[in-house]
């Protein structure tokens, strides 16, 4: 044998890729029409507990006070009136009252201004279901003129 080495090229045999195993999803075979002629869904009426943690965020914040001095007053934890504020828990009688005596207002005081909101909110979305959605659609309504 001779210690020469030889100049052909080298073959290095190569491994064969990993067969996939992965699901193949099918395409859909024809999207779903969309509906022109379908009413808009009525718009959501909001939740009481939203109206008053947005009644009470408010009240909190113009009197520029912060969650914690609020909570230490009521004697609530400060997460729960946090959830609260945001809407996130049914706050009960007592808690709410305690919450609006902290920022000086009477349960009946809170619940009051918490209609206030329902009712904006309600006539808001009352507005905005009777306007047409879209821009071709005419309009059957009355319109005056001064």
């Amino acid at each position: 044998m001779s210690n020469q080495v030889s100049n052909e090229a080298r073959v290095i045999p190569l491994r064969p890729e990993p067969i996939r195993t992965e699901p193949v999803r099918p395409e859909p075979v024809r999207p779903e029409p969309v509906r022109t002629d379908a009413p808009e869904p009525a718009p959501r009426e909001p939740l009481w507990r939203d109206l008053v943690g947005e009644v009470l965020r408010r009240e909190r914040l113009a009197q520029e006070r912060t969650l914690r001095d609020v909570a230490d007053e009521a004697q609530i934890s400060l997460p729960y009136l946090s959830e609260i504020e945001r809407g996130r828990k049914e706050a009960s009688s007592e808690v709410l009252a305690a919450a609006a005596r902290a920022l000086g207002l009477g349960l009946g005081d809170l619940l009051s201004l918490a209609q206030g909101e329902l009712t904006r909110h309600t006539a808001a979305g009352r507005r905005t279901a009777a306007v047409p959605q879209h821009p071709y659609q005419p309009y059957n309504g009355l319109c005056l003129v001064a």
